[in-house]
């Protein structure tokens, strides 16, 4: 059981440790590529835009 607890404790921080990188790297991206930058703006606004919408009743 003891074994079984660390083998997953070592999978979670492998998956947080991945996480982590993969986000350092888009940041990195972003930063040499503008227009990476201005893409992924762009998709936050019209995503917050359509839940907006979704919840707002319609008139």
């Amino acid at each position: 059981m003891k074994l079984l607890r660390i083998l997953a404790a070592a999978a979670m921080f492998a998956g947080i440790l991945a996480g982590c990188l993969a986000l350092l790297l888009l940041v990195l991206l972003m930063v040499r590529f503008p227009p990476i930058l201005i893409a992924v703006l762009l998709t936050c606004w019209i995503v917050s835009r359509l839940l907006n919408t979704r919840t707002q009743p319609s008139q």
